[in-house]
């Protein structure tokens, strides 16, 4: 059987880059944010948290907070047709407006 190439993080070179202003150290108030049931947030990666990260093709989307598990929570999204459920670090989620 062969072996796989790459792993979760394979073909985000570009993707999960940072820009030049959004460069140093993380901001603590976006680690400790603290979202609840039924709010809308959207999918943005920080590269320098390794913790609780989504699967890259969820990038840019727009999901909805079912609940929380420990530090992450656990986020709704409509891929195609099926719906699907992301465990995600609060770091990678940004609030959206209604």
């Amino acid at each position: 059987m062969t072996k796989r190439t790459g792993g979760p993080r394979r073909k985000t070179r570009y993707k999960f880059k940072k820009s030049g202003s959004e460069k140093g150290r993380i901001n603590i108030q976006r680690y400790m944010q603290t979202f609840t049931k039924g709010s809308k947030v959207l999918f943005k990666l920080d590269p320098s948290v390794h913790e609780g990260l989504y699967f890259r093709r969820f990038h840019g989307k727009v999901g909805i907070v079912q609940k929380q598990r420990g530090w992450c929570y656990e986020v709704s999204l409509k891929e195609g047709h099926k719906q699907k459920i992301a465990i995600v670090h609060p770091v990678h989620l940004i609030r959206c407006q209604k």
